[in-house]
């Protein structure tokens, strides 16, 4: 019997710490991850019960049919991260309901927002500029929900990540430090689960079988992983190096010839080192995250596609959408060039990476990321700027800027065009 029944929930995460206290994740006693076998889930007595986090996505909806069929009591989290829009959630979720099993459905757009705010003012990005849109939002979820599964009187947690791959790792080291007391199950390293799911072509035939509501981004030959920061994208035929990326069809965003005409000028104004606004949108950035995931998706501008380096040393293929995060970068990176001096930049640009990596491994809680991003705190957070962009056809270029800033800048033409102004000796 469930402890608590509430199904829709809101909860909060500021700049990388949880705000709950009821878990000190950096003194948690850490434990490796545990896969549990088919054979442990029969067993389970009927007051064990597993949270399942899922995303609506053909893998993770698996997982819950697998758990059904052992007669594994379950209860299904759907967390709202900015995805999709509300009723597609809850057409999932309705059909979980009917398919027999609990469900709770979870606001968490505020948290992912934040985290997105947060891979911004530390551009904390992978290869290629790649921007850990993924790895943020395990963070939020197993920060967020693991908790809430705890309370609730789950005694594990379950996911549909792949085995072997980042996904597995980051739900297991954010697991270890968050919630301890959960097992956690890895169904696709279980050889019972591999032996009824072999492949994605027989988990949709059970999927469409049991008349569970698929994201419209997963299927047997693709997968997508989405958020309010952006979506990956993943197929047998964009993992080829030799496939063109123009191949994808994008989530949300339009190819720059397919774009407006016309350009048009986006105002960004930071305060304290965040963004404050973007058109109008105000300080939220669940409000100021979705405008500029609008405007950059309608102009073209949102596509990374790189080679990465993965957790355990190999490389693969990653294709990314963050049309919101592209675009502010733009306007965030002109900031930092009239804000910091040389030696600022430098270290800004080292402990950058420090938290690109951070959050690619799922170390964002450890004690370097939290260091590193004091550090960046203390570079950017009294800097004030506003700068207009001209965006079109996968372009976005500064027109203008203000910021306040004690970097002097230095001019010639200012001074005649035959020397440089002066300024008072450093």
């Amino acid at each position: 019997m469930w402890r608590r029944r509430t199904t829709d929930l809101s909860c909060r995460l500021t700049t990388g710490r949880l705000e709950s206290e009821k878990v000190d994740v950096l003194s948690a006693k850490s434990r490796p991850s545990t896969s549990i076998s088919g054979e442990l889930v029969v067993q389970a007595k009927k007051n064990e019960v597993i949270g399942v986090f899922q995303s609506g996505g053909l893998s993770a909806l698996a997982v819950g049919v697998w758990l059904h069929e052992l007669s594994t009591p379950a209860r299904h989290y759907i967390a709202d991260i900015g995805q999709s829009d509300r009723t597609k959630m809850d057409a999932v979720a309705s059909s979980l309901r009917a398919f027999g099993d609990e469900v709770a459905v979870v606001d968490l757009r505020s948290a992912m927002a934040a985290t997105a705010s947060d891979l911004l003012r530390y551009r904390a990005r992978h290869d290629g500029g790649y921007w850990n849109t993924t790895g943020a939002a395990r963070f939020v979820l197993v920060s967020q929900l693991a908790p809430l599964m705890m309370a609730d009187g789950c005694d594990a947690f379950a996911h549909g990540c792949v085995g072997g791959g980042n996904d597995q790792r980051r739900f297991a080291r954010y697991g270890a430090q968050v919630a301890p007391e959960l097992s956690v199950i890895e169904p696709w390293t279980n050889p019972q689960a591999l032996e009824r799911f072999p492949d994605r072509e027989r988990m949709l035939q059970a999927v469409t079988e049991y008349g569970l509501h698929l994201d419209h981004g997963s299927g047997a030959e693709r997968s997508t992983d989405a958020n309010l920061a952006g979506s990956s994208h993943e197929s047998a035929e964009l993992e080829d190096l030799e496939t063109p990326v123009t191949r994808l069809d994008p989530r949300w965003s339009k190819w720059p010839e397919q774009t407006p005409a016309d350009p048009q000028t986006v105002q960004v104004t930071f305060r304290d080192g965040r963004v404050a606004d973007i058109d109008g949108s105000g300080p939220d950035p669940v409000e100021w995250m979705a405008q500029a995931n609008e405007i950059g998706a309608r102009h073209g501008i949102w596509l990374r596609d790189v080679v990465e380096r993965r957790i355990i040393g190999t490389v693969c293929r990653g294709i990314y959408e963050a049309p919101g995060l592209e675009l502010l970068d733009r306007a965030w990176s002109r900031i930092l060039q009239a804000s910091l001096d040389a030696t600022g930049r430098e270290l800004y640009d080292r402990l950058a990476a420090v938290l690109g990596a951070a959050m690619y491994e799922a170390r964002w809680l450890d004690p370097a990321a939290h260091a590193a991003r004091d550090a960046i705190d203390r570079l950017v957070g009294d800097i004030d700027g506003r700068v207009t962009l001209s965006v079109h056809r996968g372009i976005a270029q500064v027109e203008r800027m203000q910021v306040t800033s004690g970097v002097v800048q230095q001019t010639r033409f200012g001074s005649g065009g035959n020397r440089w102004s002066k300024v008072k000796a450093v």
